[in-house]
């Protein structure tokens, strides 16, 4: 496990997935068998990897990826590092014979993201990139509604996604300053526009065209030392794309994401889903749906104030199953993959996906216009 002493890594995918998984006694295969993950933890900070590891109950340890790279009983290699170098980090796992497994996105550019995509299929080994999002216990109850025939005609979803990130002379830094600067990797798009990617494919239809444009809206913040630095990267970004939904019919997605924007919303992320014959609203964890039979017949009059809460109208979709930890099932999943072949879907071609649609809206942003998202050559 490469770049866990990050905020992401340490927290997702080894205090809550791999630590998780080694608490309940591993991973349960077909066959009644058990993989139990014995993790050797790998960073460039000696002291931090050591104090992260003794606070987990880790033995292994270090600051040697090559050594730890040429034990053949570690068999695949997690990456939650800078985006610049995970394709490089990857292509040396692959060179040594590791399955691969890693945050996303997978790359900073589409041709690296292609390239080593390319490799890992031509490798044959396992590889996995991360889509924590359609794990989440609200998209789970949408993705329900939606096999169910709920919606009818899919027509458009809405998703609203941020909150303040404060600027740090205030109040302190919430999100790592690199996200701010483009030269370290930074920025709303690249950020995000991955996690859209695989969710609208998967839950609402297969991203087409997209129009994007990005913005700077805070141009100056500060760091974790509390020095003034001037923000290179895109703080938001509002895109409209076009999607052909699962039955053919055309699907309207509407996204604004904002780390400068307050939240009056039931989430720090919504999807709003309207259908022909029902819509919906899914956060995090909830879900909440209006069908074409109770849905209101409001009246316009800007006269008089609004006589209806809108927000009393709708119908929270119950919890009907147990939801875990959406990082630690994808690695149970990973892990399955690895030890009986079991199906995997979510891998770096599809890592592969999120990066083209992070050019597509750069791309709409720099130039101005509608950008065609065409089958990558994977």
């Amino acid at each position: 496990m490469h770049g866990v002493t990050g905020r992401m890594g340490m927290n997702q995918h080894l205090i809550r997935s791999i630590c998780a998984i080694r608490a309940q006694g591993g991973v349960a295969l077909a066959n009644g068998d058990k993989v139990m993950p014995d993790p050797v933890l790998i960073g460039r900070n000696a002291g931090k990897i050591e104090a992260l590891a003794r606070a987990n109950g880790i033995e292994r340890f270090g600051t040697n990826l090559d050594a730890a790279l040429a034990n053949r009983d570690d068999t695949v290699f997690f990456d939650a590092g800078t985006t610049q170098m995970r394709p490089q980090l990857l292509a040396q796992a692959l060179r040594a014979g590791k399955h691969v497994y890693c945050e996303k996105p997978i790359a900073t550019n589409l041709a690296e993201a292609v390239a080593i995509a390319q490799t890992a299929v031509k490798s044959g080994l396992k590889h996995g990139a991360v889509q924590d999002k359609l794990f989440l216990p609200g998209l789970r109850k949408l993705d329900m509604l939606r096999r169910s025939g709920f919606f009818g005609r899919m027509l458009s979803v809405r998703l609203e996604f941020g909150y303040w990130v404060f600027e740090g002379d205030l109040q302190p830094i919430q999100r790592p300053s690199w996200n701010y600067r483009a030269e370290e990797g930074g920025g709303m798009i690249l950020d995000m526009m991955c996690h859209w990617r695989y969710v609208l494919d998967n839950l609402f239809g297969e991203v087409k065209s997209i129009s994007c444009l990005g913005t700077t809206h805070i141009p100056e913040r500060w760091d974790e030392s509390g020095r003034r630095y001037k923000a290179t990267a895109d703080d938001a970004a509002y895109a409209t794309a076009q999607l052909v939904g699962h039955n053919g019919e055309p699907v309207i997605a509407q996204m604004n994401m904002s780390w400068a924007t307050r939240v009056r919303r039931d989430d720090l992320v919504t999807f709003h889903v309207d259908g022909t014959h029902g819509s919906a609203v899914a956060g995090l964890q909830s879900c909440r749906a209006q069908a074409r039979v109770a849905t209101p017949r409001p009246v316009w009059n800007p006269d008089v104030k609004q006589p209806m809460n809108f927000f009393e109208q709708w119908q929270e979709v119950p919890d009907t199953d147990s939801y875990d930890n959406g990082f630690k099932i994808q690695w149970e999943a990973f892990i399955r993959h690895v030890a009986e072949d079991a199906p995997y879907k979510w891998t770096l071609p599809e890592g592969a996906k999120g990066v083209q649609l992070v050019e597509a809206a750069l791309q709409s942003w720099k130039e101005r216009r509608w950008v065609d998202v065409a089958p990558l050559p994977l």
